[in-house]
This record gives structure tokens, sequence and C-alpha cells, in this order.
């Protein structure tokens, strides 16, 4: 396999797989996985997700964060562990820190409506009386990026070796969750702790995670050799990358790549930055068990057996979203 370092993450177009021809697709596949073997990041573009949806929707998320603390506060519902609603400022961290990172945030999560008993293990989503628009244009873009996610997972499954629909009936009315992010502004940037950031360094906990563009740099990849590259993309594009559940499956095959938001110069700190990320879950009964066609002598097991409901309450933990 390539020990490529790239400089910038790769483009891949997929229409090639979706719609396109034997050879297409086998290329698409070829090089998603060789993206996720080395940088574990891709930019797609043809993903469904259109411009005026997605203008809709940050300008909706713009509204909601510039609501006051106390309206946003009503939201903010104890006892679901942050998996719905509002989650304040400093309130989440990177696995192995205590300092907050400098964000709120808001998640939408999965709506159940055929019948599936899993239904009840999902908390209701938690919707803002002051901006009922917000309702209807999250959960379009919820479908929208749940549909792209669903055709990636087919594309990784036949580079793994699987049947092309492994995942499909594993991450059906999974536990995904769209977080809108909001990089609050720092008036004083001297009165924040010195190990403060936007986001610390950290791994997803999911699959896969696909994001819609930022509103300002910042975003970093840590690359194998140990430099950290900025990931850019182009406005039509999505960044996708591998989550620590699809690397627990793979046996490390394909890497969940550290990433991180860094702070921008203090002069910039008071501006705010945008950004909403879609967090593709299976359900939570899905073995992570490493798949055996990834382990052989030079590839012995890596990780313990455990289902993805699990995995996500003990990550949930190390994150400061439950006690």
């Amino acid at each position: 396999m390539s020990e490529k370092l790239y400089d910038r993450i790769p483009s891949l177009d997929l229409a090639d797989f979706v719609d396109g021809d034997k050879e297409r697709r086998a290329r698409f596949v070829a090089d998603l996985g060789e993206a996720y073997n080395t940088i574990g990041f891709v930019a797609i573009k043809n993903h469904g997700l259109s411009d005026e949806l997605t203008e809709d929707l940050y300008r909706v998320v713009k509204q909601l964060f510039s609501l006051s603390d106390s309206v946003k506060q009503r939201y903010e519902i104890k006892g679901l562990a942050g998996q719905r609603g509002y989650i304040g400022k400093g309130k989440e961290h990177a696995k192995g820190r205590k300092t907050g990172d400098l964000k709120e945030f808001y998640h939408v999560g999965q709506e159940v409506n055929d019948g599936d008993a899993i239904k009840a293990e999902y908390p209701d989503n938690v919707w803002i009386d002051e901006l009922p628009e917000f309702r209807e244009i999250s959960l379009k873009v919820y479908r929208t990026l749940e549909k792209a996610g669903m055709n990636l997972l087919r594309a990784i499954a036949l580079y793994l070796g699987l049947e092309e629909a492994y995942f499909d009936r594993r991450v059906k009315n999974g536990n995904s969750i769209l977080r809108p992010i909001h990089y609050f502004p720092i008036e004083n940037p001297e009165s924040i702790p010195d190990d403060a950031v936007r986001a610390a360094e950290h791994g997803d906990i999911n699959l896969i995670t696909l994001l819609m563009g930022a509103s300002a740099d910042g975003l970093q990849v840590l690359r194998k050799d140990g430099k950290w590259i900025p990931i850019t993309a182009l406005p039509e594009q999505l960044v996708v990358n591998v989550g620590d559940m699809l690397e627990r499956l793979t046996n490390g095959k394909l890497k969940s790549t550290i990433h991180r938001v860094v702070n921008p110069p203090k002069e910039e700190m008071r501006n705010s930055r945008f950004s909403i990320p879609f967090f593709m879950h299976p359900r939570s009964d899905m073995d992570l068990s490493c798949l055996e066609s990834c382990i052989d002598d030079k590839h012995p097991k890596r990780y313990d057996d455990i289902t993805a409901g699990n995995f996500l309450n003990q990550r949930l933990a190390e994150i400061g979203l439950k006690k």
C-alpha cells in the first residue's frame, strides 16, 4: 500500500461511484481506500447537498447561536448526555484533556418514522420555538448527508472485500448526529486558559464524518510523519473522514486521523467560526469486532470486541458529556 504523504487531502467525485461505469466505480473505490489508508480524509463533490440548502442551514444556525445564553440554555436538557439539543460553551473536551473546547453546539439526531423498534433507544429531538424553520432545514440536510454517507460506506465495503450492502442494515436508522458548531468570539483572549483551543486534537467516535464547509480556516489534520496540515475544500465539497468505529472494525487498516481546530491570531478571536459536521453512526448493536480479513501475522488484532452502543457510551464519558 502507498506510503504517500499528502500535502492536501485528495478530492474525489461521488458521481463516479453512484452513476459511473464499472471502471469509474472501481477507480473511486481504490482511490478512496488509498486515501483512508494514508491520511484518513477526502474531499467529495457531487454529494447531493445543494448550495441553497447549505446556505439556508448556515443562515438559521447563525440565528440560533445569536440567541441569548439564557434562551439557548432552555434547550440544554439534563439526562440526555448532550445527545440532543443545545450543549453549552466549554462543556465538551477532547479525550485525555480537562480544559473545555472554545465552542458551543446543537445536536439533531435520528427521526425514526418506519415503525423500527430502535426508536425507543433515541430521545426525541429538541426543537427551538424561536426558530421554527430550523427543524425542516436541518432534517432535510440530515437526510441528504445520510444518503451520501451510505454511498460512501458502500464504496468502503467494496474496498474491504465485503458485500457492497454490508453497512446498509447496520446504519439504517443509525444513531447519527448533525452538529452545528459555533466557535464563539473571545473578547479578551488573555482571559482564557493557556491551553484552551477551539477544538483540541481528537479522533471522531463514529464510522465516518461528513463536514459541510466551515466559515473560517483552522481545521488541521495530523499527517503520519507528525506534520499538521490545513484541511481546505472548495465550497461545493464535503470533507469526509474516518472515525474511530471504522478504524476498530478494520483493525487499523483505515485510519481515524487525529485532527483539530486551532485558534486564529488573537486579533481574530473576536470573530465567530461556524462548522456543521454530520457524524454517521451505526445502530447500537453493530458489532465492532475487527474483521477477520483485516487480521494477519503482520497485523495482529489491536482492539477488544465491543458493540457500537457500548463504545459510544464509553467515549461520551471520556469527553465529558456523560457522567
